[in-house]
C-alpha cells in the first residue's frame, strides 16, 4: 500500500498490479483510520463502495443518512450534497462505467440517479459473503482479484447497453465533454427523441448533463493537478472563468479554489492511475 497525505488527511491507499478482466471497471483499497468530512466530488463513474473493516463508513446525502456498503450513479455528490466520514475503515471502491453497470448491477444507474443506495438493497445476502470473504483475506490482490471475479460474472449474465448508447457515451468522453451533443442523435441514425430516452434509461443521465458532467470533471482534476484557473477554463470549453466557476459551485458547492484542495481529487493519481473507468476498456483522458 501507499500512502497518501493531504493536509490533515492520512490515507493508505492499494490498487491492483493488473488491469480488471471487464473494460470499464477500476479498483483501489482504502484503509483510513479517521475519516473526517470526505466531500465526494461528482466524477462519471458509478460508484460501488464494499467495506469490511472493523469500522463502517457513514455517508451523508441529500436524502438521508448510509451505512456501511453503497452504490451511486454518476455524478454522485452534485451539489456538494454528498459527505463520508468513519473511523477504521477498510473497503475497495469499484468504479463501473455507466456503459456496463447496468450489467454488473442488475440495475440501471437511471435507477440511482441523485441517489446514494446500500449495496445490500440490490445484491442482498451476498454483499454479507462478500464482505466476510474481503476480511478472511489478508492480501490486497487477492481481494481484487475476489471481486474480479465477481463482477465479471454479472457482467456476463447481464444485458449490455445498446451499440448507439455506446457510440453516443464514447463520443462525449472522448471529446472530454465537447462534443455536440445535438449531432450525437445523426452519427446513430436514431431521432433525438430515441437517443434522448435511452441513453438516460442505459447510462443514467440525459446526453446534455452527461457531457457538462465530463467537461466539469476533467476541468477539475486539471485545477487540482495545480493547474492556473484562466488557462483550465479556456482550455476545458468554458466561455470564461466565471463560467467555470459556476458551474464548479453548481456541482461541488464550492469554489474553484476549493475545489482544487478537495482530497477526493488529489488521491486520483494514486488510487486511478489510469484515469476513471467511464468507458468500456479506457479511463476518462485527462
Amino acid at each position: 500500500m501507499r500512502t497518501f497525505v493531504h493536509g490533515t488527511a492520512v490515507w493508505e491507499v492499494a490498487c491492483p498490479g493488473w488491469p480488471s478482466r471487464v473494460g470499464g471497471v477500476g479498483m483501489a483499497g482504502f484503509r483510513v483510520r479517521d475519516l473526517d468530512a470526505l466531500r465526494m466530488v461528482p466524477h462519471t463513474a458509478v460508484t460501488m463502495i464494499v467495506e469490511f473493516g472493523s469500522g463502517t463508513p457513514v455517508v451523508d446525502h441529500a436524502a438521508g443518512r448510509e451505512r456501511g456498503s453503497i452504490v451511486a450513479g454518476p455524478g454522485i455528490g452534485y451539489g456538494g450534497a454528498v459527505w463520508a466520514r468513519g473511523e477504521n475503515i477498510e473497503c475497495v471502491q469499484v468504479r463501473l462505467s455507466p456503459q456496463i453497470a447496468r450489467a454488473v448491477l442488475g440495475v440501471s444507474p437511471a435507477d440511482l440517479e441523485g441517489a446514494v443506495v446500500r449495496l445490500d438493497d440490490l445484491w442482498g445476502r451476498e454483499v454479507t459473503r462478500i464482505r466476510e470473504r474481503l476480511s478472511d483475506i489478508s492480501s490486497w490482490d487477492d481481494r481484487f482479484a475476489l471481486l474480479d471475479a465477481l463482477l465479471a460474472r454479472r457482467y456476463a449474465a447481464g444485458s449490455p447497453v445498446d451499440p448507439e448508447v455506446a457510440h453516443a457515451w464514447h463520443r462525449i468522453v472522448g471529446s472530454r465533454g465537447l462534443a455536440r451533443v445535438d449531432g450525437l442523435a445523426a452519427e446513430v441514425g436514431w431521432s433525438r427523441k430515441r437517443l434522448w430516452s435511452r441513453f438516460r434509461s442505459q447510462i443514467g443521465l440525459p446526453p446534455k448533463r452527461a457531457a457538462r458532467l465530463v467537461r466539469f470533471d476533467h476541468a477539475a482534476h486539471r485545477l487540482a493537478a495545480g493547474e492556473e484557473t484562466a488557462r483550465v477554463a479556456a482550455e476545458t470549453g468554458y466561455a470564461d472563468q466565471p463560467h467555470m466557476h459556476r458551474d464548479m459551485v453548481a456541482f461541488t458547492g464550492a469554489t474553484p479554489a476549493t475545489v482544487a484542495d478537495e482530497p477526493f481529487l488529489a488521491v486520483d493519481d494514486i488510487a486511478w492511475p489510469a484515469g476513471v473507468p467511464a468507458t468500456a476498456g479506457e479511463g476518462v483522458p485527462r
